[in-house]
């Protein structure tokens, strides 16, 4: 199995990697072929050296995503690597936390070249060699992209976005057997959402049934799903893993914390 990511060096996207590797494995008897993009040059080698240890054929694809050149130029690395592709896996993101009236434009502009623009970029690219495969397409969302969240200015709307734009490729590219599918994150330990580890960590972990913060790989697990033959069936769906943060609106109506755990019990 022929598969692009970017971001691929760190979070969800490295654990996405290892994930769909290791079920290429499972499915096929051997490793995927994977064209990992990321900023982060020594991380990205590091990581592919990982990769191919494990049994993956690995390339790597070094380019900021804001450069409208670079989304066209690593699939082309993709083609000529591998001479096709069956899983697009875009996931690279950015957070710029700044409310509306405070945001600057410069900053606006970035998160969406980022999040929303490489996708729709990369998928026409790809389109020919996905066409070709009967593929898939993946992005990264976020939850953000389905309720406003403060501080998140351009981040949300970026991600709010992104989810259209992955279903119009699902409308547009569904009869050339193309799948497209977003994956909507909540509180997830990733290199960009570090906070996470700090005092407020314990208000995040509260903000969800499950009393947890994801890790990347229960992120991955739903991606590697998507990228699946069981999945095939499934287009121009989001798949929200956010341990059931949306329910969090009953919280901030002033209901406090439903799922806060018992400390005693009376009986009678």
């Amino acid at each position: 199995m022929k598969i692009l990511i970017t971001g691929a060096a760190s979070g969800i996207g490295r654990a996405a990697a290892l994930r769909l590797h290791d079920d290429v494995v499972r499915r096929e008897g051997q490793g995927a072929e994977l064209m990992l993009v990321d900023m982060n040059a020594s991380l990205l080698e590091e990581f592919a050296g990982e990769l191919s240890a494990r049994g993956a054929k690995t390339r790597t694809f070094v380019g900021d995503l804001a450069d409208p050149d670079v989304p066209a130029a690593a699939v082309a690395a993709t083609e000529a690597a591998y001479g096709g592709l069956d899983a697009l896996i875009s996931n690279a993101g950015i957070i710029s936390r700044s409310n509306l009236l405070e945001l600057r434009l410069e900053d606006y502009e970035r998160t969406f070249a980022v999040n929303t623009r490489p996708t729709w970029l990369l998928a026409k690219a790809a389109y020919p060699m996905l066409a070709a495969a009967k593929g898939c397409l993946i992005a990264t969302a976020s939850i953000a992209a389905h309720e406003p969240t403060p501080s998140l200015g351009a981040y949300a709307p970026s991600k709010a976005a992104l989810l259209m734009l992955v279903r119009q490729l699902a409308c547009d590219w569904g009869p050339a057997g193309i799948r497209c599918n977003t994956v909507s994150p909540g509180s997830t330990l990733t290199a960009i959402t570090a906070n996470s580890s700090s005092p407020g960590a314990d208000r995040r972990e509260g903000r969800n049934p499950l009393g947890m913060i994801a890790d990347p790989d229960h992120q991955a697990a739903v991606i590697a799903f998507l990228a699946s033959p069981d999945a095939a069936f499934v287009t121009g769906a989001d798949f929200v893993c956010d341990g059931g943060a949306r329910t969090q609106l009953m919280m901030a109506s002033g209901m406090g914390n439903p799922w806060q755990r018992p400390t005693n019990s009376v009986d009678g």
